[in-house]
């Protein structure tokens, strides 16, 4: 007997007028059944339509659209068909994805000395920098070594100079609003656990982070995806779900969006900061690509554009993972104080405090930030013409938007084939990873891969022909490992 498929809770409405605009483009003005079904699937796997969400009734969408009925009713035939909607009588047709669509993840530690690294978008230590910041650390451990060590708020050197950071950046910020963590998903997990209790709900980007997305999943926390393209955020779409679900906490990448290198205007800013002020939401502000802008001046801090008694509902994390290294497991909090020192009071039964001598290193790299800026930044830039170079001579086929900073380029494949290419690349030495793990929801991105632009032009250069390779072998058979997670930076 064949196994009864799972239904899912359905708690997320999509609007007949809100499904129309979203279809613009997509199935044209007028479209056929066929037409709006590809159109529908095509925002459910690009992100922009949530996974289990229930769609307009019939009659309302065909107003909306100013087609028959007869056709919307044949465009879902069509979808429940493919496996993208399921319907039962009284409760609607939601969106699905078929059975076994789910993310392929490649191995998280493959061996072979020939491996070319794309799945994660970190830089490398600036060496000449670390190994004098390391000296540096050495000659100030002696000041710390009589003491016992622990600070679970973090030294008080280094929360001076990330409070003076912020303040350069145009937020004034005080050492007792700084909170030293074990890297900013350290950051990220201790706020969750914090402010968020099991079932909460979490506005989330989508696509994101997948490390944040992981965090909060495991956190018993309920996620609110809205879509986020290389164009950016759609303003009516966040702002109607904050209004409309009121989630407990936002987790936001304004700066350099991972994996979109989007950059949010001003406006945008000012928009969800007073939208949140009405629902009580707290918004966790992902600031850990902010220094990579590479075509655009350096964002301000989103908090600095609170307006009164609503910035103690923004919180930023941050670190020095992308704009030094990753190995360097060192990031950071600012709240406000009552907030930082309940957090400090949180993080001790697991964590006590984060390594003194890591903190002086950072404390050194900290001082000197603008140095190594000044020369990582057109370096990335550099090797992200040199990667899109690349991919326009060997794969013409996709297409992409060159971001104004961050580390990596959002590339559209054209087909739903990211995760069986992934499994592909990895015999051909290349380990990446495909777009749906990236997704709010499993299974989306199938069509887009995150390639970083963090390697030398040269190893760019061979990771695209070898990925060009692997995409004109034979995908089949790749062996897709479902509902396997592991780490992605």
């Amino acid at each position: 007997m064949a196994e009864a498929r799972v239904v899912h809770t359905v708690d997320r409405r999509l609007g007949s007028r809100q499904l129309a605009a979203l279809l613009t483009g997509t199935a044209g003005e007028h479209p056929g059944y066929r037409a709006l079904a590809h159109g529908v699937r095509t925002l459910l796997l690009d992100g922009r339509i949530p996974l289990h969400t229930r769609l307009p009734a019939e009659r309302e969408l065909a107003a909306a659209l100013s087609v028959s009925r007869a056709t919307v009713t044949a465009a879902y035939d069509v979808l429940r068909e493919g496996g993208y909607a399921l319907s039962r009588r009284g409760a609607g047709t939601w969106t699905e994805l078929p059975e076994g669509q789910r993310p392929s993840n490649v191995a998280a530690f493959p061996a072979g000395n020939d491996l070319i690294e794309l799945a994660s978008a970190a830089p490398g230590a600036p060496e000449p920098e670390l190994m004098a910041a390391l000296a540096a650390a050495g000659s100030m451990l002696a000041e710390h070594a009589p003491t016992p060590g622990y600070h679970p708020y973090g030294i008080p050197e280094l929360r001076a100079a990330v409070a003076e950071r912020f303040t350069r950046r145009g937020l004034p910020t005080l050492p007792d609003q700084i909170l030293i963590t074990t890297g900013a998903q350290h950051a990220l997990s201790l706020m969750l656990s914090l402010l968020g209790r099991q079932g909460d709900r979490v506005l989330v980007e989508n696509p994101s982070y997948p490390n944040a997305l992981d965090a909060i999943r495991d956190a018993g926390l309920r996620a609110v995806p809205v879509p986020v393209t290389e164009d950016g955020w759609e303003s009516d779409l966040v702002e109607s779900s904050l209004r409309q679900t009121a989630p407990r906490i936002a987790y936001l990448v304004p700066d350099f969006q991972n994996p979109t290198g989007s950059l949010m205007p001003r406006e945008q800013r000012v928009r969800i900061l007073e939208t949140a002020r009405a629902t009580g939401t707290w918004l966790l502000i992902d600031e850990t690509i902010a220094d990579i802008a590479l075509d655009v001046p350096p964002p301000a801090p989103f908090a600095s554009l609170a307006p009164q008694g609503v910035g103690e509902q923004v919180v930023t994390v941050g670190s020095l993972s992308k704009s030094h290294w990753g190995g360097l497991r060192i990031g950071w909090v600012r709240a406000g104080s009552r907030l930082i020192t309940e957090l400090a009071t949180k993080r001790v039964p697991s964590d006590m405090a984060t390594p003194v001598i890591e903190q002086l290193v950072a404390l050194h790299l900290l001082r000197g930030v603008d140095d190594v800026l000044r020369e990582r930044l057109p370096r990335l830039r550099a090797q992200r013409d040199a990667l899109a170079s690349s991919l326009t001579r060997h794969l013409p086929e996709w297409r992409w938007q060159l971001p104004p900073g961050g580390l990596s380029l959002w590339v559209d494949l054209g087909r739903p084939v990211a995760s069986a290419l992934a499994g592909a690349a990895l015999g051909h030495g290349v380990r990446i990873e495909g777009g749906s793990r990236f997704g709010a929801d499993p299974g989306t991105h199938e069509h887009r891969l995150r390639i970083p632009y963090v390697l030398p032009a040269e190893l760019l250069e061979q990771a695209v022909v070898r990925l060009a390779a692997a995409l004109a072998g034979d995908l089949r058979g790749t062996g897709e490992v479902a509902g396997r997670r592991h780490w992605v930076a």
